[in-house]
């Protein structure tokens, strides 16, 4: 199977490049950047040099990709540029799968109050966002166009949603501190982002409306069948890749830590990239990088009555190309394991 990635270039492109090139089952057959077209892929990604089968960057052109027999495209463009391309090559009858924003949210109104208007409105209603550990499997024969789960979203989302299904914790009071290397910035020239800003300084960011809140909240509500509000606290680490998440939420009357553990295993104990670790064992995003783990523990603090669940993952991998590879695996019923770690 032949598939194409739009946006090879940023650094969710340079990592999906990687595991398509050694997946047993695909064929990465093109590769695209307005800014690099023309060149070598090896010239741009060194890493790949003598994996890289010989392939250049074309151009980004949505109605020439979409002539092509390639099956599957993974965009790894920005919120907004993502919609032009899915409009044009879900017209063309091709699968896609979108590392963006663009089709995560499935209200509209929600969309536009954080991200502003939408470039491809009318594909919301065929879009389905799947985060593979939770979405049912339906969506595997009704969609065309899948929305890949954000970073921050999928280190809280599978912590919590077993557990307010289960009725374990409280849906009031759940505050969310996450911290995450700077390349979930994406590639960018801005001193926020230079070394030397970054190194030995950590600081919070985008308080109280954070992009992926919108993501967060909206599934919390699917998932779970009502209403929850978190209060969500970003930071930027200094370190390149991960995101180490820590949960703060109420015990319900007479939940335990033994209920919690048992309603993960429920829910995960077939899935090969959620690694349970035990109670007091932390997480550490040392232990996850190039891997598309997300690794979770929990602890009840009695003095205060409230769980602590923490989770780690690589932002880059689990937290978006090694998902869409999982994605992809799970679409075209390969192994859900298959070219990842």
């Amino acid at each position: 199977m032949k598939v194409g990635i739009v946006g090879a270039s940023g650094y969710s492109g340079e990592v999906l490049v990687k595991l398509l090139l050694q997946h047993p089952r695909v064929t990465l057959a093109a590769v695209t950047s307005r800014t690099h077209a023309g060149k070598a892929l090896a010239a741009v990604i060194p890493s790949v040099r003598g994996a890289d089968q010989g392939l250049k960057f074309t151009d980004s052109d949505a109605v020439a990709l979409g002539a092509t027999d390639i099956d599957l495209f993974f965009l790894a463009l920005p919120h907004g540029a993502a919609a032009t391309y899915a409009r044009a090559l879900v017209a063309a009858g091709k699968r896609v799968i979108d590392l963006s924003a663009d089709f995560r949210i499935a209200d509209l109104a929600t969309y536009r109050k954080y991200y502003g208007e939408h470039h491809a409105p009318e594909l919301l209603p065929q879009a389905r966002f799947v985060l593979p550990e939770l979405t049912p499997p339906a969506w595997k024969t009704e969609a065309k166009l899948i929305a890949a789960p954000g970073c921050y979203p999928t280190s809280i989302l599978l912590p919590l949603v077993p557990l307010l299904k289960a009725g374990v914790i409280t849906r009031e009071h759940i505050v969310v501190n996450s911290y995450s290397g700077v390349s979930g910035a994406g590639k960018k020239v801005e001193e926020t982002y230079l070394f030397v800003e970054r190194a030995e300084s950590t600081k919070a960011y985008g308080l109280v409306k954070h992009r992926h809140l919108a993501e967060v909240e909206e599934q919390l509500a699917l998932q779970t069948g009502a209403p929850t509000v978190i209060q969500f606290n970003p930071h930027l680490a200094p370190m390149r890749r991960g995101i180490a998440t820590t949960i703060t939420v109420p015990a319900t009357s007479g939940g335990t830590i033994e209920q919690v553990y048992a309603a993960w295993r429920a829910a995960y104990g077939q899935s090969p990239f959620v690694q349970l670790l035990p109670a007091g064992e932390t997480p550490d995003t040392a232990c996850t990088i190039g891997t598309n783990r997300l690794d979770m523990s929990a602890v009840f603090d009695p003095r205060t009555g409230n769980f602590i669940l923490t989770s780690a993952e690589d932002n880059l991998v689990k937290g978006a190309s090694g998902q869409a590879v999982q994605i992809m695996n799970l679409w075209y019923g390969f192994a859900e394991t298959a070219g990842l770690l």
